[in-house]
Parts: C-alpha cells; structure tokens; sequence
C-alpha cells in the first residue's frame, strides 16, 4: 500500500518494505477498519473526526516558530513586535482549534485514538501536543510572564509523561522492524530540549537541566538509529520524506538551550550545535529535488518547525558574533522560512476544502 493523500502520516507511509512481520502493524488504519473506497469528499462529519490525526498539531509548532523567528527579526530591524505578535496570537489560536477537535476525537472515538498510540509512526506524534504548548510559552513569554508559566508547566508535564510513555513502547514488549524507524522519532527528544529555553528565562533551572541532559543523551542515541536505516535499509517513504528535516531540530533547539543554561555566551560547545544544525540542514537541501516532487500531506509540516529553530538560532549567532555572513544566512533562512509557511497554509486550506484531509486510509 503506497497511499499518498494529504490524510496524515499513517500506515500506507510504511508498509512497504515493512516486511511480513511489520505488515500486521502498519497496514491498518487509525479507526482499526480495513480503508474504505468512500469518497473524501463525502465523508460524513463523524468519519471525519475519527481520522483527525495527532500530527496536525505541528501546524502549532510550525506557526508558533515562525512567531518567534519574526520576533528575532523584528529586533534586528529595531521594529516593534506586531508581526510576531499577530502571528503568535494565530498559533494560539490554532491550538485551541486543533486541540478542541482531537478532545472530540478522544471522546466520540477513543478506539481511533488508542489506535494511533499503537502505531509504529504516528506514536512519535503525540509529543507535539506538549511542545506545541512549550513553544506557545516562548511566544507569551516577551508579552507576559503569567501567560508564559503555565503554559511551560503544562508543556513540560505533558513532555515528561509522553517522553517515558513513548520510550517505554519502543523498549517495552512490541514489536519494530527498521522501516518504522525515521526521524519523526526524534520528536520526543526535540521536546525535552526545548523545556531549558523558556524554563531557565522562568527561574527553572534544575528542571531545565534534567530535560536538556535528558534530551540530548536520546537526540545522539537515535541519530546514530536513525542513519543506520536511512544507509542500510529501505529508502524513506515518499510521505515521510519530510520528515528528514526534523534532523535540523535537535541541535538548533539545543544550541538556544545551551546559551540560557551556560550563561557563557558563544561558547565551543555552542558553535559546534550551531554549525551541526546547518550542516544538517544542508544535508537536508541535497534531498529538496525529491521533496518538491511528492503529493501534499499532513507530514509536509514537518518542514516548519525545524526550519524556523535554526532561522531563530542563527538571529542568534548573527546578534552575538555580528558579521555580514552570518546575518545573511539569518535573512536567507527567514524568507526560505516564510515561503514554506506561507505554501503550507494555502495548500492545508486547499487540502481541507477539498475534503483531503481526515479521511481513512
């Protein structure tokens, strides 16, 4: 099964070359029904909900990055917050939406939910609800600290409990062939890093640096995994090649992390994860030819968040070492950056419209 609708990450990503002992895993859709030949377009309302998939909350994350990257530019052009703020305040939204939908989904069809928990691939998509309300308190914390704080609390509750619960599953008594490994597994430890960045700014020190050890300890782990399939085994999916973007993540995430924890400032240790963000990003780009040529789906989100921590990052580098190169690859990036949200949310638009998302697989 090698379906490529905009419905989600789901199982027609994986089952090829999943193998016989895969098979029974992945090739069942999230409601546990064999996938049906009813039109999208018809689906009724009810149908629809139950196929609501946990990953569209990296629309949060994508447009709450962007917020924050604009805030960077905003202060490098000594322009006031009002883009960032407008976008910041369009995340919120988001979130409530899409947080307000999966509730309905969990009450009207828990079965679809377990479901998905049970999946081999879209299990890593359930941290981005915990860092969907992380980054929504980076976004607050400028405007207001009593708006930032409880969003951090919950998020990092939230990140705790799904981080052990999603490790607990890989390591636990189910069965992982290679194919379902990729680097939407990174999520859980990109979450985790990204605790220290509003956390230290909070006062949560300790906290702050349980999460980064925590994070980064499982970033290096799955790193060396995720290469290990991507060299040696089947070739990703064409819907989970976005995903290979979610590489940029972790070291973008942890070089903002590093500089509020160290309080050193540019340090080594903070170039090496700066740089090792861009050279993962340039890794990334030699892929974008087969990128642009794959059928929109939910898992093109995954371009967003990466993209917009390493845009962030390098506002960062540019502000504190300064020079002409590194604030034009802070200028590149940000408009490479706004172009893909801004092809993200249209095409998203389209795809609901068209009754191309939600639907079962």
């Amino acid at each position: 099964m090698a379906d490529t609708t905009a419905g989600g990450i789901g199982a027609g990503a994986i089952g090829a070359g999943a193998g016989p002992a895969g098979a029974n895993i992945v090739d069942l859709p999230v409601g546990g029904r064999p996938g049906g030949s009813e039109s999208a377009a018809h689906a009724p309302a009810e149908s629809r909900l139950a196929h609501f998939p946990v990953s569209f909350f990296a629309v949060v994350m994508g447009t709450g990055g962007l917020s924050l990257a604009t805030h960077k530019l905003e202060r490098l052009l000594d322009a006031g917050p009002r883009a960032s703020l407008v976008i910041g305040g369009i995340a919120g939204a988001a979130f409530l939406v899409i947080g307000l939908l999966y509730l309905a989904k969990a009450l009207r069809h828990p079965g679809a939910v377990v479901a998905e928990w049970h999946h081999p691939v879209r299990l890593s998509f359930f941290p981005t609800i915990s860092i969907s309300l992380l980054v929504l308190s980076l976004v607050a914390l400028p405007v207001s600290r009593d708006a930032a704080e409880p969003l951090w609390i919950a998020g990092t509750v939230m990140q705790v409990v799904f981080s052990l619960a999603v490790l607990s599953a890989w390591i636990g008594h189910r069965e992982f062939q290679p194919p379902h490994l990729n680097p939407a597994w990174f999520i859980p430890a990109v979450g985790n890093i990204i605790v220290p960045v509003a956390g230290v700014p909070l006062g949560y020190v300790e906290p702050s640096w349980f999460f980064f050890s925590f994070g980064l300890l499982f970033w290096l782990v799955l790193l060396t995994l995720v290469f290990n399939r991507l060299i040696f085994h089947t070739p990703l999916p064409e819907r989970l090649l976005p995903t290979l973007t979610i590489l940029i993540a972790p070291p973008a995430i942890g070089f903002l992390a590093w500089l509020g924890l160290s309080g050193h400032g540019i340090d080594a240790f903070a170039h090496i994860l700066f740089y090792a963000g861009l050279a993962l990003f340039l890794l990334v780009a030699t892929q974008a030819g087969r990128m642009v040529r794959i059928k929109f789906a939910l898992s093109w989100w995954a371009y967003s968040f990466p993209l917009a921590a390493l845009t962030t990052a390098a506002a960062v580098f540019a502000d504190a070492i300064g020079g002409r190169t590194i604030t034009g690859i802070f200028f590149a990036l940000y408009a490479l950056l706004a172009v893909v949200l801004t092809v993200l949310v249209i095409a998203t638009v389209r795809a609901i419209f068209a009754g191309a998302i939600c639907r079962p697989e």
